[in-house]
């Protein structure tokens, strides 16, 4: 496939853009640390929480579901539709907390809670732990992409693909910082959305669709159409949808749906103005990320199965394409050689788009954590901010460079994402506990991430080769969720409790509500009636107005929210009226509700 003139001018005029955009903010991104990886705190809460969509909507994203599509239908999608719940958690619950928190990364949180070497070793191993390679993994799915797009529309080998994707996103993100990303991320945000609904109209209409109606009236796709797995087959029920919302949402760490939030959500929730714009930025996010953008990828994938219905049809569309590289994922990018020429070129830039945005995000927080908790924390404490940004840049550039050897690599963006669950499983309900109960400790947070490791090792090296029966993949996600779970909660009872002072700095400075911090108000009280004679207070003080009761209902009014445009969409391209007028009008009614709680959360500014 090659593209027009028409296409190359289209596809260069937005990467002139794009690249200028960036790199005009890199003299601000030099002004210091703050700025550099924080913005100095001054953006507000659509831009942020449009960053974080817009990081999210990578190149393997539509390749991701286009694979779940083609291979369980599109009920197979709740294997991430079910972190909506872990992303509204987030957004009632944490995302004040880490604003209020005040710490430049979200590493930076283990040596304000916790206290000593423990909580040193675990903030530098967990910065390395993350910053590379969990980091490096998520980066080389998105590069993966990159190299299946470009080798369908573009005729271009992956070595080049490597090359000049990663140099272009490398320059803008090591020069320009967060005040470049962010920014950015709003023209990427807007092609890309763009891009996705002209691929999805364009796919509508080929002979073989023949367009909605065709679409969903096919036989062939009766299978595949359904919100829901069918409740007959209870492996399939099970996989899809009570092991993601029973299990999955809370249990496992996975970057940009991390339980309490973390990595480049923990890092745009610090650079809001303040703890409002904070939760703000969070809820466009979850709300633009399950109810904005999912169905042009899905209706883009079920064309693809009347187009393409097999893996050899693909591999015959193209047949200089590497064989290796042949999975279900690219039956995306094989469906947008069909589209006009001018259209093809805005196309293929929003696919650039989405590449670069997902990967000067993961450079720039990758690149903090390994400035600001391990070379700055343990190496280097007294050099300058000047030397600091310098060694981010030379960061972001290693980064970039790892990435693009594991992208070689994998195989498909799927693969990666299970193994990425597997590593986390189990880690999930210590991130959510640590806020809020005195007694978690830095000891259970290291052995969380080690067992989860060795698990996931175990399971995808040694287990088959032990002779013993094969597990799927959601049996080996349990698994590793109770033994992690078990294995920390064993750890954090038989090791000692943080010091007392270090539990009474952190409660005076993020103020967490609820029984989980009982015992330390208490003591707190008792020593305030002791000094000042005084009757101990109680601790609604502390809380600005806070409820643990809006708190969760807010969590669930999200939810509904969320969920019931998600399905409403859904039954209305399918035709079916009634449902999606009931899940439309439980969307408004929920969502009227939601902003009647929102005040009622409490905000120290």
């Amino acid at each position: 496939m090659q593209l027009s003139q028409l296409d190359w001018f289209v596809f260069a005029t937005y990467g002139v853009i794009a690249l200028a955009t960036g790199l005009y903010f890199a003299r601000r991104a030099g002004v210091g640390m703050q700025e550099y990886f924080l913005s100095g705190q001054k953006l507000p809460w659509w831009l942020l929480g449009t960053s974080m969509v817009a990081t999210t909507f990578s190149t393997d994203t539509p390749n991701l579901v286009t694979n779940i599509v083609r291979s369980d239908g599109v009920s197979g999608n709740w294997i991430w539709w079910s972190y909506l719940i872990t992303g509204m958690c987030t957004v009632f619950f944490y995302a004040k907390l880490w604003r209020r928190s005040g710490v430049l990364t979200d590493m930076g949180f283990y040596e304000l809670r916790y206290a000593g070497k423990p909580a040193a070793f675990l903030r530098g191993f967990r910065a390395l732990y993350l910053g590379v390679f969990f980091n490096v993994m998520i980066m080389a799915t998105v590069t993966l992409a990159a190299i299946k797009i470009s080798g369908v529309l573009l005729g271009i080998d992956k070595y080049t693909t490597v090359l000049v994707a990663a140099t272009i996103t490398a320059a803008y993100s090591a020069s320009s910082g967060l005040w470049g990303v962010v920014v950015t991320d709003l023209l990427l945000f807007t092609i890309s959305m763009v891009g996705s609904l002209s691929a999805a109209y364009f796919a509508l209409q080929r002979p073989e669709v023949g367009g909605l109606g065709g679409l969903i009236n096919n036989p062939d796709l009766q299978g595949k159409l359904s919100l829901l797995p069918d409740f007959s087959d209870w492996t399939a029920v099970s996989s899809v949808l009570i092991v993601p919302l029973a299990v999955q949402w809370w249990s496992t760490w996975y970057p940009g749906a991390e339980p309490g939030g973390g990595g480049y959500v923990a890092q745009r929730m610090l650079a809001a103005r303040n703890e409002k714009e904070s939760v703000y930025s969070t809820l466009w996010f979850n709300v633009a990320h399950y109810a904005l953008r999912p169905w042009p990828w899905i209706l883009v994938a079920l064309c693809s199965l009347l187009v393409y219905p097999t893996l050899e049809s693909i591999q015959q569309r193209f047949p200089d394409l590497d064989p290796t590289i042949v999975g279900h994922d690219l039956a995306y990018p094989a469906m947008l050689v069909f589209l006009p020429s001018g259209l093809l070129g805005l196309v293929v830039a929003s696919l650039a788009a989405a590449y670069m945005s997902t990967i000067s995000t993961h450079l720039n927080w990758g690149a903090a954590y390994i400035v600001d908790d391990c070379y700055k924390r343990f190496w280097a404490s007294d050099r300058s901010d000047a030397h600091y940004i310098l060694v981010a840049r030379l960061s972001t550039v290693v980064l970039v460079i790892l990435a693009s050897v594991v992208a070689l690599w994998l195989d498909t963006a799927r693969q990666a994402f299970q193994i990425l669950l597997q590593i986390g499983a189990g880690t999930g309900l210590i991130f959510l506990l640590r806020w809020y109960w005195w007694r978690i400790n830095a000891w259970g947070e290291v052995a969380a991430m080690v067992i989860s490791f060795v698990v996931a090792v175990y399971f995808e090296l040694i287990h088959f080769r032990t002779g013993l029966p094969e597990l799927g993949a959601e049996a080996k996600l349990v698994a590793g969720v109770v033994i992690t779970t078990v294995g920390w909660m064993t750890v954090t009872f038989l090791t000692p409790k943080t010091d007392a002072e270090t539990l009474r700095s952190f409660y005076r400075k993020i103020h967490p509500i609820g029984p989980g911090w009982r015992p330390v108000v208490e003591r707190m009280q008792l020593a305030r009636s002791s000094e000042s004679g005084e009757v101990p207070i109680d601790d609604a003080e502390a809380t600005s107005g806070e409820s643990l009761t809006a708190g969760f209902l807010a969590w669930f009014l999200g939810c509904v929210t969320v969920y019931a445009a998600l399905f409403g969409t859904g039954y209305l391209l399918y035709g079916e009226l009634v449902p999606g007028v009931f899940c439309l009008l439980l969307f408004i009614s929920s969502a009227t509700w939601l902003l009647r709680v929102l005040p009622h959360l409490g905000f120290a500014d």
